[in-house]
């Protein structure tokens, strides 16, 4: 690490000085708070909207972030991002998602207008106005840092930031390959969640937390058995399984992916699953799950192609791109395929101690297929028994962690002094180490090409290791 580097990491409070080792303080001190509002917030691409909420020229959507508000506007060049605020005296002008009509955008306290191009077209009283204050620049809506990947709009305030796709790195293809730009929604749910925004993104950044908060997946076949495949006894639940029963229990762990996540696994995806559950299997189970997982894939392809679908082939991309069954997008953005659905999360911070959490079922469907896309969020109690099961699991518990690192001085990750607290494994939980560290980067004004390389490589998948991110 350069000394420059040095200096200016060692200017950030509560920063990581031992990358396994996370100061509790970053999860609600106010100040720290601050300082990611004003240095983190304003540099990085965030996640605005799908495309697909404003579909038609003229509609608009909304993203709010902090004390942020931009105009997500379709115009005639396609979605563009606008600051929403009024030219004159900077009254907001759009709430929630509409569509603009030939009247126009109106400012509802002097009325000047604006048209699905953001282009102003009425100032009352024009001659009031010295006429320099209304050159076009000055009064079109003013424009933000727009760019599309994965079927979303993505924004960023800062004009001089890396773009899009050189910031997301290696993830964008993984994804890319997978075919993230057809993906439409199926539903849309949020929720205020009583949690720091980074201890939501933790959530779904380690497996770890599966055997105790998701016992329902704990229970794996064969083919996804690993380290944590055991439970408290040592035992392989699914070992001495026949074939048969083994496919039968993949099945089974499918289904309950597809209840507790939505778009993980697709209703029409469990469909092609039961179609073909009575296929021939090999007498050698791992060698059975294996030709079931082939056929699957190739199955679920052709149907959603027959049914019109530009779905890619998935056994080839699965033997071909690596890829993780969570992806993270620094800050805030996440996408978990198995087959050809996604499900996706988005979290914005409300406060030091609460967040906006959305959670997305994603399908790619035939294009002419007619669907009652939603255009905002079903808001839900963050304990309500509407969620799927996943989520409802993982909301019992982050609320209460939040309340618990009050009580303890530091998170620990790997080895050291056995009087530490809050004790986490270096090996499974390490990309929450590799997040905190690069929002460390931001905090300290770290250049912008030693950001975008350590954001390629924070930009992975869950139950990372601790990785050397250049500082």
């Amino acid at each position: 690490m350069s000394k420059n580097f040095a200096d200016a990491l060692a200017e950030v409070p509560h920063r990581i000085t031992n990358p396994e080792l996370i100061p509790t303080e970053r999860y609600f001190d106010p100040e720290f708070y601050e300082l990611e509002k004003k240095h983190l917030w304003p540099k990085v691409w965030q996640m605005a909207c799908r495309l697909e909420e404003i579909p038609e020229v003229g509609d608009y959507t909304i993203y709010n972030n902090l004390d942020q508000s931009v105009l997500l506007l379709h115009t005639s060049d396609g979605v563009k991002a606008f600051r929403n605020a009024c030219r004159h005296r900077g009254v907001r002008l759009a709430h929630g998602n509409g569509h603009c009509s030939d009247e126009g955008i109106v400012c509802p306290f002097h009325g000047w207008r604006w048209n699905r191009e953001g282009e102003n077209i009425f100032v009352f009283g024009r001659d009031l106005f010295n006429q320099d204050l209304l050159d076009r620049a000055e009064i079109d809506l003013a424009p933000v840092r727009c760019e599309y990947w994965a079927g979303c709009a993505f924004i960023n305030f800062d004009k001089d930031a890396p773009s899009l796709r050189d910031s997301l790195g290696p993830v964008a293809a993984r994804m890319d390959a997978r075919h993230a730009d057809k993906l439409k929604m199926d539903w849309w749910v949020g929720t205020i969640l009583p949690t720091n925004w980074k201890l939501a993104n933790e959530g779904f950044q380690e497996g770890y937390h599966v055997m105790q908060t998701h016992p329902q997946l704990h229970e794996r076949s064969y083919r996804a058995a690993d380290s944590y495949g055991e439970d408290f006894d040592g035992n392989r639940p699914n070992e001495g399984l026949n074939p048969r029963d083994a496919v039968d229990l993949q099945i089974v762990n499918f289904k309950r992916l597809s209840s507790g996540m939505g778009g993980m696994v697709h209703e029409t995806e469990l469909e092609v699953l039961d179609r073909i559950s009575g296929m021939d299997l090999p007498e050698d189970t791992a060698l059975a799950l294996q030709t079931f997982y082939g056929a699957a894939c190739n199955a679920i392809t052709e149907d959603a192609r027959a049914r019109g679908a530009d779905m890619f082939d998935i056994l080839k991309v699965q033997q071909e791109v690596e890829f993780n069954a969570v992806e993270y997008m620094f800050p805030h953005f996440f996408l978990l395929p198995t087959f050809g659905a996604m499900s996706s999360y988005r979290i914005r911070p409300l406060g030091p101690e609460s967040c906006f959490f959305e959670l997305w079922s994603l399908v790619i469907r035939p294009d002419d297929e007619p669907y009652d896309t939603p255009s905002e969020p079903t808001m839900l109690p963050y304990d309500s028994p509407d969620f799927p099961e996943i989520p409802r699991q993982d909301y019992s518990n982050l609320p209460i962690q939040q309340l618990g690192l009050h009580d303890i001085d530091f998170m620990r990750l790997g080895k050291g002094d056995k009087k530490e607290t809050g004790r986490m494994g270096s090996g499974g939980e390490g990309m929450i180490s590799n997040c905190h560290r690069l929002v460390d980067g931001y905090l300290a004004g770290l250049d912008d090409e030693s950001l975008r390389k350590a954001q390629n490589i924070v930009n992975s998948g869950f139950n990372e290791t601790v990785l050397d991110i250049g500082f």
